[in-house]
């Protein structure tokens, strides 16, 4: 059967008047454009892949063919399946990407370590705020203290907590910016 759009419309109405012999040559007209959209659309997705595409698109022709307006042409409505089809096994295959870890050994960069100077430098920084503010600080951002806890240690609401560290950090930011420079 060639491939001409009227043939394939000619086809297709048959098919869905229940001619079942136009329905499987509507099929073998179409398979070929229908994977030659796959490759072009979908060419990362490999042969296998590909094929798997191909596949989910019959499929769908075949569960969706009441779809199909018997006034519009056949080729664009198969196309918007194809392309469909395409996007959701790009989709699928973005949680599922595999790539061998050795290609990129070489430019990956190493896994950061800590810095042995930074605590130094930390306890230097909260040396230099007022005491209460100093130990607002390192309960609540170094030991992971809750307001809560830091209050009831301190002997304060949880309201003056959050307003005292609100201060600490702004006092930390402007010595931060002084010592930098």
């Amino acid at each position: 059967m060639t491939g001409t759009d009227g043939d394939w419309a000619a086809l297709l109405r048959a098919a869905l008047a229940g001619d079942s012999r136009a329905y499987r040559d509507f099929l073998s007209a179409v398979t070929p454009v229908i994977r030659g959209i796959v490759r072009a659309r979908g060419f990362a997705l490999g042969e296998a892949e590909g094929e798997d595409v191909v596949q989910e698109v019959l499929l769908a022709i075949h569960s969706k063919r009441q779809t199909w307006r018997p006034d519009a042409p056949v080729r664009p409505w198969l196309y918007a399946i194809a392309r469909h089809k395409v996007v959701d096994a790009f989709r699928a295959r973005r949680h599922a990407l595999a790539l061998p870890i050795e290609d990129f050994a070489e430019i990956l960069p190493a896994e950061p370590t800590a810095d042995p100077t930074e605590r130094g430098d930390i306890e230097k920084m909260i040396g230099l705020l007022d005491p209460r503010a100093a130990d607002l600080v390192r309960l609540i951002g170094l030991e992971g203290a809750t307001t809560a806890e830091a209050g009831a240690k301190l002997s304060m609401s949880e309201g003056a907590v959050r307003v005292a560290l609100h201060r600490a950090f702004r006092a930390l930011a402007r010595l931060r910016e002084r010592h930098v420079e």
